[in-house]
C-alpha cells in the first residue's frame, strides 16, 4: 500500500542518517543511484527527502548505506515536499538558483508562453541533469538541464 507523510520530521531524520552514512562509507550520489537503478538526480532528491523510492530501490539504497528497516520503509513513503523553508534561501548555492529565477523568471515565463501558450512545465513529469563541462575561457561550467512536460491550461 502507498503511504504519505503528513510531517517532514521522520523523513528529515532518514535524510540525516543517509547523508551521514554516505559520508562515512565515502560513496557518491552516482554510486547510490546505480544501486537504486534510477537516475542520479531522482535518487539524490529521494534520499534528501523529496521523492519516494520504489521498494526495490529503497532496499538497495538501504543496503548500500546500512540503513535500518524503518529508514528503508520511510524512503518509500510519499514525502512532504519542499526543501527551502523560511523564504529566501541563505545557502549560497541554493541562493544562486533563487537569484537566477529572480533575474530570469519573467524571461523564462515569457519565452515558454510565447512558444507553448498558456500552461505550465511539469515538475512531476520531469527530468533533471547536471553536467560539468570545460569553459573555453578556462575553468569549468555547470550545465543544468530542466526537462519538464508542458501542460497546457484547459478551459472548462
Amino acid at each position: 500500500m502507498i503511504h504519505a507523510q503528513s510531517s517532514p520530521t521522520a523523513r528529515e531524520a532518514v535524510t540525516a542518517a543517509a547523508v551521514e552514512a554516505k559520508t562515512r562509507k565515502d560513496v557518491t550520489w552516482e554510486q547510490i543511484a546505480d544501486a537504486a537503478g534510477l537516475s542520479v538526480a531522482f535518487v539524490t532528491a529521494a534520499v534528501l527527502g523529496q521523492h519516494a523510492l520504489p521498494e526495490n530501490s529503497a532496499k538497495a539504497v538501504g543496503e548500500l548505506l546500512g540503513l535500518d528497516e524503518d529508514a528503508v520503509l520511510l524512503l518509500q513513503t510519499i514525502p512532504t515536499r519542499g526543501s527551502i523553508p523560511g523564504g529566501i534561501p541563505t545557502d549560497p548555492t541554493i541562493y544562486r538558483f533563487y537569484e537566477m529565477l529572480q533575474v530570469y523568471g519573467t524571461t523564462l515565463k515569457a519565452l515558454v508562453h510565447e512558444q507553448f501558450g498558456d500552461g505550465i512545465i511539469s515538475a512531476i513529469n520531469f527530468k533533471l541533469d547536471v553536467k560539468k563541462v570545460a569553459d573555453p575561457e578556462g575553468g569549468e561550467r555547470a550545465v543544468i538541464t530542466l526537462d519538464g512536460k508542458y501542460l497546457p491550461t484547459k478551459p472548462f
